[in-house]
């Protein structure tokens, strides 16, 4: 991606947003280039979600100018923007889970004549487009039947069916895993051939240093600085966007593990579900971090699922060597187990509610007296895990679809630390958050194995695995691979495993 003397496709001068009393942007520059990527970088809350839903003519600026291509631009509408050669791929997915592969990508441009849709060549036209993308789709599959990873790839699609001038990409490896992050990225690589200027937003700096050309940091809604990615460094960066220096990515441990015994806190045995995954077996003890790893498809999430009593499966669960029957996630409530899902959106939250009632959903019978709720228990409460996790929201009260994607992020977790589980699945607990609430969240994890909880923690970040785990389940096709301490866990060995290569 070699360095260009053309003027900037895109020009934005002290631009700012405010919703009410609530300033998102306080004053933001930008110049993009044809044929380079240009990473937005910043803490969940910085206001480069806003920035770009500004671009994308969702929202209007309170204040400054742009330029596309050296014309004023203010779009009033997503339509106006994407007539005007602006793309955009949003981090949270606003596909019709009822509808098709083809439909969702050419949703509102379908191919008609005299009213009537042409079905045939909807598809033909959908189909050209995945194909010409290389990715592993099949258009007429109904997206609620896809997996995370394959619903982010068709929301790429989509995103990327307009002709741009301008594309931006907001966390778009965020449900992928590494073999489909490296399709998204050949794409990005013969976008930026073909002239076209790229605008990335992700919190993992491997890729942030991988795919950048030029690097902007905004943070508190205000422009830092804009540098060239060959001459900064991740350390850097971080320092930039946090505003202090930060040393270690992962904490240390506050304690060991409680020693194995002939009873472990939290035991599975032969748990199989048909099609999905078979025979899985393990126990996590009191104080431990067991990570789970696996590929896309690889079945842990499912496994999760059924832990939780969301799905049946054969098996046996045993808590402190009890058998338990989980029913119900509301089974596994009582019985003291918590549930960070993977997919915040669609099961971890009520969008449409405060932060408060999201906070406190999961443990009403700790602040009730008599089946009534108490309302200054409940405020309490979730004043407290707002401030325990750095929710960044203007009051409890707010409502919670309106937060940024890290910071929702941040309110799942307060809803199931506010239970105090015994036992805590994290499925993808760090999805969508910056470096600096990674941090924090890590931070949170050791504590609560400190205190004697039992974690299951699951993540396609093999970094963060090996970081944070005591033990690493290793899954592949359905089956646990393997299970091996994390002092002898490459990432070579790992996934070895997780690829079916070990010997």
């Amino acid at each position: 991606m070699s360095s260009t003397q053309q003027p900037p496709v895109l020009c934005l001068r002290q631009v700012a947003k405010h919703f009410g009393p609530v300033t998102a942007l306080k004053s933001v520059d930008l110049q993009v280039e044809r044929g380079r990527v240009h990473t937005l970088l910043g803490e969940n809350g910085a206001g480069k979600s806003t920035l770009m839903k500004i671009l994308a003519g969702v929202h209007s600026s309170s204040a400054g100018e742009m330029w596309l291509r050296g014309e004023p631009y203010a779009p009033a509408t997503p339509q106006e923007a994407a007539r005007s050669g602006l793309a955009i791929v949003f981090q949270e997915l606003s596909l019709c889970n009822n509808l098709s592969v083809a439909e969702n990508i050419l949703a509102t441009r379908e191919p008609s004549r005299l009213g009537w849709i042409s079905d045939a060549k909807l598809v033909a036209t959908a189909k050209a487009l995945v194909d010409d993308l290389g990715l592993p789709i099949n258009v007429h599959a109904k997206v609620g039947d896809l997996s995370m990873a394959q619903r982010q790839l068709v929301e790429i699609a989509k995103g990327l069916s307009h002709d741009a001038d301008v594309v931006i990409l907001d966390e778009p490896t965020s449900s992928l895993s590494d073999s489909e992050a490296e399709i998204l990225f050949r794409i990005i690589g013969r976008l930026t051939e073909r002239g076209k200027a790229v605008i990335y937003i992700s919190h993992r700096m491997e890729e942030i240093m991988r795919l950048s050309d030029d690097i902007t940091v905004v943070r508190d809604g205000e422009y830092i600085t804009t540098l060239k990615k060959d001459e900064t460094t991740t350390s850097e960066l971080i320092s930039l966007m946090v505003g202090r220096p930060m040393e270690n990515m992962f904490p240390p441990r506050l304690a060991e593990p409680a020693e194995s015994s002939a009873t472990p806190l939290f035991s599975v045995q032969g748990l199989t579900r048909p099609s999905e995954f078979s025979d899985i077996s393990f126990d996590v003890g009191a104080g431990e971090i067991l990570g789970f790893f696996g590929l896309i498809g690889s079945g842990r999430s499912e496994v999760m699922n059924a832990l939780f009593g969301m799905c049946h499966a054969e098996g046996k669960i045993r808590l402190d060597g009890e058998t338990v029957q989980l029913a119900d996630a509301s089974d596994a409530i009582k019985k003291g187990l918590g549930f960070v899902t993977e997919n915040r959106k669609e099961q971890g939250l009520v969008l449409n509610q405060t932060v408060r009632a999201n906070i406190t959903m999961a443990s009403l019978s700790q602040i009730s007296a008599g089946g009534i709720l108490q309302n200054a228990r409940e405020r309490r409460q979730a004043s407290e895990e707002v401030s325990r996790l750095g929710v960044r929201t203007h009051s409890i009260e707010t409502v919670v679809g309106t937060l940024s994607g890290g910071n929702q992020q941040k309110v799942v977790l307060a809803k199931w630390l506010a239970t105090r589980p015994r036992v805590l699945i994290l499925d993808e607990p760090t999805r969508g958050v910056d470096v600096g609430a990674k941090f924090e969240i890590y931070r949170l994890i050791r504590q609560l194995a400190a205190e004697g909880t039992a974690i299951i923690m699951v993540s396609s970040e093999l970094p963060e695995i090996l970081g944070m785990a005591d033990r690493v389940a290793v899954m592949a096709e359905g089956r646990l691979a393997a299970i091996l301490p994390v002092a002898e866990s490459t990432p070579e060995r790992v996934m070895a495993h997780a690829t079916g290569q070990h010997a």
